[in-house]
Order: C-alpha cells, then sequence, then structure tokens
C-alpha cells in the first residue's frame, strides 16, 4: 500500500499547481471529477479514474516543457502507464482514453464543443481535434470508451473554482479499495 500513499502524496505536493490553463489546482480539479463520478454513482473503477485521470501531467518530468512550447504529450498515455502497475484496465483504460473521448464528443454531440473552457478548446487542437466518424466509430468500438466519455464530461465539469469537495482522505479510501481488488 506504499504505492497508494506516493499517489496520494503526488497528488498533494504537485496537485496544488495550476491545472494547465485553468484556475483550479491539479489537486482541486482531481477531487472536482471524483466527486462527480461519485455522484452519479460511478463504480469505484471510474472514481479512481477520475481521480487520477491527469497523473500523467503530476509524473511526467517534462510536462512544463511541453505546456510551453504548445506540445501534446500524451499525459493520458503516460498517467495510464504509470498506473497499470497497480490497476487492472477498468481504471487505467478510462484515463488512456480520456483524451480521444474529448475528440469523439465534439464529433458526436453539436453542444458539446460550445460547453468547453478555453483552455480546452485549445488543447483539444494540440490534440488532433474533431474526430472523423471512421474515427469516431473506431474509438466507440474500444472497450472502456463509454466509460472514457463519461469521465471526459467529469473532467470537463471539473474546472470550478469555488467547488467544494470530500478532501483527499476520503477518495483515497477507493484508491486502496481498487488497488486491492487488482491484486486478488
Amino acid at each position: 500500500m506504499d504505492a497508494m500513499r506516493n499517489i496520494v502524496s503526488a497528488l498533494e505536493i504537485a496537485g496544488g499547481e495550476l491545472y494547465g490553463r485553468e484556475r483550479i489546482s491539479q489537486l482541486a480539479h482531481a477531487l472536482q471529477a471524483a466527486t462527480l463520478a461519485e455522484r452519479e454513482d460511478a463504480g469505484p473503477e471510474l472514481i479512481v479514474a477520475a481521480l487520477l485521470h491527469d497523473i500523467g501531467h503530476i509524473v511526467d518530468k517534462r510536462y512544463n516543457i511541453g505546456h510551453e512550447q504548445n506540445v501534446d504529450r500524451h499525459h493520458e498515455d503516460i498517467g495510464a502507464a504509470y498506473l497499470s502497475t497497480w490497476f487492472a484496465p477498468a481504471v487505467t483504460e478510462p484515463i488512456r482514453l480520456h483524451v480521444p473521448a474529448k475528440r469523439y464528443l465534439c464529433h458526436v454531440d453539436d453542444r458539446y464543443f460550445a460547453s468547453l473552457s478555453p483552455a480546452s478548446v485549445w488543447s483539444l487542437q494540440v490534440q488532433g481535434g474533431f474526430f472523423s466518424k471512421e474515427e469516431a466509430d473506431a474509438f466507440i468500438a474500444q472497450p472502456y470508451a463509454a466509460d472514457a466519455a463519461r469521465l471526459r464530461r467529469w473532467d470537463d465539469l471539473a474546472k470550478d473554482p469555488a467547488c467544494e469537495t470530500a478532501p483527499l482522505e476520503h477518495f483515497a479510501i477507493y484508491l486502496e479499495r481498487v488497488n486491492a481488488g487488482a491484486a486478488a
């Protein structure tokens, strides 16, 4: 369980930094996403995925370089790979797919793009823009794609500087439970 303490510690330490070009911290964003997942009665794996979906920004040693140079560092792949040691695909795959889910939702939902924050609109362009019909069809056919689309919507809503959430300790219980289930 030391790994779970290390993940919580990383969220506490680096999570205090601003979340990209948004007006909230990484930690506040993570807690809001997990809170939204919990309120929608998502399963524990998806709540953990919501909490950790942007861990790739935190563990990527070159994150700032990519951010400053407008280069997509593929934080979703970095985070999913980092977490795959401790968590099953029910956690890591929605994380890996949450960026393509934005591209998918832009294609299938006419109102979705208008709901994005300016920072998400900017990153969408760096990440490849809207999916084509063929790309969207291929995306949604993947296992965990529907979970990734749910996660993506929570991600987009989890940017309110005034939002109150449960503390990280509340969600750390999910980390321990889901990690223990992956090891079984």
